[in-house]
């Protein structure tokens, strides 16, 4: 905590303010002018099918998936049986946060969101077609670049109403049982400062301590949700859209998991792909209860599969490693208390 505010002020980053809204709002901003890894490893593997696109489609299961490849017989895209997101092969990028990290992840996959939940079969339809032609040349930020406008240092982003959406987060006001530590709690429309109303019925009026901030799945609400437009869900419930805690995300959430919750460390890093959501045990007792979330990233230089989340002791999302190496191997603390994976 007291190194994140040191950066801060070193920075010369601005004090929170609190914003006063009179209407709910359901609607995201504008996306701004925007700025990948291997194939997943799985059991099982079908010989290659041909369409008439020009691409060959071959099946592969855990998870159960579709991998499209060129004429040439290089991957092109990877899309998981019911989930919306989209791996697309694209030009190289590379992601580091050098102020908590020497660690850097480099990729060839864009991480977006199809129109709908795939299914095996899909290829032939012609809303995929079209859709994958042109995610194929969309160069807009994905998932990945999206979730990089919240990390410390960002900078602010607004729409044309003046409202910040995007820059540095907090992970949540001063704690008032521990003055150096933040609490939690805060969503994507406190970061806003706006009413919501979700689907489900449920409306939310955002904390003004709260504004810039995000927690840990609010920084996954406000990405997949607010910025791409997943749907979300106001209550923890089961149904359709993303929830709002962490344990429900990883219970009822929607998507394909992608291990099952042990209740010890989690199996099977290599089933993982960019963008994927990963939950942790972070509290005292060490079983299957889930207190926290990230997104994967990608294996970074030195090998090591790294994630990304919202921390309190990082006060904010951050891939580095204060307080925790943001990784899924080894002994660290975060490797120890990972759980399961969720790809939406």
């Amino acid at each position: 905590m007291k190194y994140r505010k040191t950066l801060l002020s070193a920075a010369g980053i601005a004090l929170l303010v609190a914003v006063a809204t009179t209407t709910y709002v359901v609607a995201r901003p504008s996306p701004a002018d925007q700025p990948a890894l291997t194939l997943g490893t799985g059991k099982g593997s079908e010989s290659p099918t041909h369409g008439t696109s020009g691409y060959s489609y071959r099946r592969s299961t855990a998870p159960d998936r579709t991998e499209i490849m060129d004429s040439s017989g290089n991957p092109v895209a990877i899309m998981t049986d019911g989930a919306r997101t989209a791996h697309i092969y694209g030009p190289p990028r590379t992601f580091d946060e050098p102020r908590f990290t020497r660690a850097k992840v480099h990729t060839k996959l864009w991480v977006r969101l199809a129109p709908q939940a795939w299914q095996a079969g899909a290829e032939s339809q012609k809303w995929f077609t079209d859709w994958l032609a042109a995610a194929r040349n969309d160069r807009s930020p994905d998932v990945l670049a999206i979730a990089r406008e919240y990390m410390i240092g960002a900078p602010a982003k607004k729409d044309n109403e003046g409202r910040q959406y995007s820059g540095d987060a907090s992970f949540g006001p001063l704690s008032a049982d521990d003055p150096d530590g933040r609490d939690e709690a805060s969503d994507f429309y406190d970061y806003l400062g706006v009413r919501w109303e979700f689907p489900d019925g449920k409306k939310q009026r955002p904390s003004p301590e709260r504004k810039l901030a995000i927690d840990c799945s609010g920084f996954l609400r406000m990405v997949y949700g607010y910025r791409l437009g997943y749907p979300l869900r106001g209550t923890n419930t089961a149904g359709e859209g993303l929830p709002r805690r962490a344990y429900a995300m990883a219970e009822v959430g929607p998507g394909a998991q992608l291990m099952p919750n042990s209740g010890q460390r989690a199996q099977g890093v290599d089933r993982l792909l960019p963008g994927d959501l990963l939950f942790f045990n972070a509290g005292p007792v060490l079983d299957g209860h889930i207190e926290h979330s990230g997104m994967y990233l990608g294996r970074d230089d030195r090998g090591h599969p790294r994630f990304m989340s919202s921390r309190a002791q990082a006060d904010g999302p951050t891939m580095g490693d204060l307080a925790g190496e943001s990784t899924l191997d080894g002994r660290g603390y975060w490797a120890e208390r990972w759980r399961t994976a969720r790809r939406i």
